[in-house]
């Protein structure tokens, strides 16, 4: 049960979205050009999902880490395989390029500690093919995903068990970006 009243009907953040809109719309400006905006990154939206996938499995939160593991398995063309490894977090068995492996362990640093990531991970990163933009953008949305995933989790959210529900999310939002209003699930 959620630490304060919020809608019903609405899943994770959705539902803390829908209670503070004044606080949602940057929110959603900041998800939407970490994640969903292709000018923004060389890193494709798909390899974005994953890190924030990554980095909310790691802090435990499951609405996020289902739902952006959701969002991947779309924006990737259906690679349910590959989501799967990285939520149980699998990452060196992961059909991956050696530059995402380094990314993601760049964002496996970031959500212990920022200052845990030392010149070897981004020196690694670099030999692996990783440009200083993509190495920013790993950190940027690892760090932003422990904010989410602690927003989520310190209400108390609730989060469906049906895989089903993630699917429709995440196939409306590979679709259609952060930036539109969320349907409502039936019941919980």
């Amino acid at each position: 049960m959620p630490h304060i009243p919020l809608p019903e009907g609405y899943p994770g953040i959705r539902s803390l979205f829908m209670y503070s809109p004044v606080t949602a719309e940057p929110l959603n400006h900041l998800v939407q050009t970490l994640l969903h905006d292709k000018n923004t990154s060389t890193l494709t939206p798909g390899e974005r999902e994953l890190i924030a996938t990554y980095t909310s499995r790691l802090n435990e939160c499951k609405y996020c880490a289902t739902t952006h593991g959701a969002i991947a398995k779309f924006q990737l063309g259906g690679n349910a395989g590959l989501v799967n490894n990285i939520l149980q977090l699998n990452v060196q068995e992961a059909e991956l390029s050696d530059k995402m492996k380094a990314l993601l362990a760049i964002a496996a640093k970031v959500q212990q500690s920022g200052k845990n990531v030392t010149k070897a991970d981004i020196d690694h990163a670099k030999q692996a093919g990783a440009t200083d933009k993509e190495i920013h953008d790993a950190v940027l949305i690892a760090a932003a995903f422990c904010m989410f995933n602690r927003y989520v989790d310190g209400l108390a959210t609730w989060a469906p068990d049906d895989p089903a529900v993630y699917d429709a999310i995440g196939k409306q939002r590979a679709e259609e970006g952060y930036m539109t209003k969320p349907f409502v699930v039936s019941s919980h």
